[in-house]
């Protein structure tokens, strides 16, 4: 009797054990990551109108919340006189970007938004990502894209994402645009997922490490598809 009732709590054990172990495999908790910061609580973006470097006109093409449904996108804020951090940024996404589009089967994009109203007009923005797009070839849509708009379009997009960029006087015409440097991902529903942070090591440009960004993608991607 007493060997028996030792069996079946034995086994009540090994059963109960085998749940936990299941559930633990089948709903791993969030990824542990080294740069970024995982929302658990997808981020809502407000509606904006912007302009996009794609199509041919001189004006752009007009994109809202709805063309960020469908797709991964990687945004950051920059503009095209920036001597340091976004030709860096820009560079290192474009070095690794094929890594970073072998990690998930849905299309992958990179929103540049420009900063600089005042001086990244179109046509300027989109010759700028356009280099960048060079040996990037994808059949479904252009991976570097320029964003554009006008400070009172703008600033509410870029502070709603939790960024910012600083304003230049009005008769300024030779400045710098002192901005975030971090970088936000997008979900395919169109709602924030995460922030990449920047390193900032001494006497280094303020910059997301790029092999932390895709490890840490990695691990995202994998977590949440």
């Amino acid at each position: 009797m007493m060997l028996r009732a030792v069996f079946v709590i034995l086994l009540v054990a090994v059963t109960v054990g085998g749940v936990w172990s299941y559930q633990k495999i089948a709903n791993p908790g969030p990824p542990t990551l080294e740069t970024s910061l995982l929302y658990q609580t997808q981020r809502t973006i407000d509606p904006f109108e912007l302009r996009s470097t794609e199509g041919d006109s001189d004006q752009g093409q007009g994109v809202s919340l709805q063309d960020l449904e469908g797709q991964w996108t990687v945004i950051f804020t920059g503009y095209t006189f920036c001597p340091d951090i976004c030709p860096t940024t820009m560079a290192q996404l474009q070095q690794s970007w094929q890594e970073i589009t072998e990690l998930t089967d849905t299309p992958m994009q990179v929103w540049m938004v420009s900063v600089d109203p005042q001086r990244d007009d179109i046509p300027r923005l989109r010759q700028y990502v356009g280099f960048f797009n060079q040996g990037l070839a994808d059949d479904i849509r252009t991976p570097f894209v320029g964003i554009r708009g006008e400070h009172k379009d703008l600033f509410p997009f870029v502070r709603n994402i939790g960024l910012m960029y600083s304003i230049p006087d009005e008769d300024e015409t030779n400045y710098l645009v002192n901005h975030s440097a971090a970088i936000i991902l997008i979900n395919p529903r169109g709602h924030q997922q995460a922030v990449f942070r920047a390193s900032h090591d001494p006497g280094m440009i303020p910059t997301v490490n790029p092999q932390l960004l895709v490890r840490d993608l990695k691990r995202i991607l994998r977590y949440l598809e």
